[in-house]
């Protein structure tokens, strides 16, 4: 199986365009001593982060704002299960096995 050049450049181009901002921030970070006030902030980043994810999911359906019922059920268990073990395995197959609970029953309820 022969590669061609252009892929080659594209997929090194590729790592390259991954690598630095991953690698970057642990080379400047790790030769300076950040204060005090700044590791808390950094300590609030991937929260941050994780609740943008989960309010754009749960909330927003093709640009605009439209609660998915069926997506806000089950977040709850799954919240549940992540506030109180802090398991990230057990909270996903929470949250997988409400989604088909809640989408099981959804379908019986537009059956009837």
């Amino acid at each position: 199986m022969e590669i061609r050049p252009s892929f080659l450049w594209m997929l090194l181009g590729a790592s390259l365009v991954t690598l630095l901002p991953r690698i970057l921030p642990l080379i400047v970070l790790s030769r300076i001593r950040l204060p005090d006030w700044g590791l808390r902030w950094l300590g609030h980043i991937p929260i941050a982060v994780m609740s943008a994810l989960l309010a754009q999911e749960l909330l927003v359906s093709k640009g605009a704002f439209s609660p998915q019922p069926v997506a806000l059920l089950s977040a709850v268990p799954a919240f549940a299960v992540a506030y109180f073990t802090r398991s990230l395995l057990g909270t996903v197959v929470t949250g997988i096995a409400a989604t088909m609970l809640f989408r099981y029953l959804s379908s019986l309820l537009a059956l009837s």
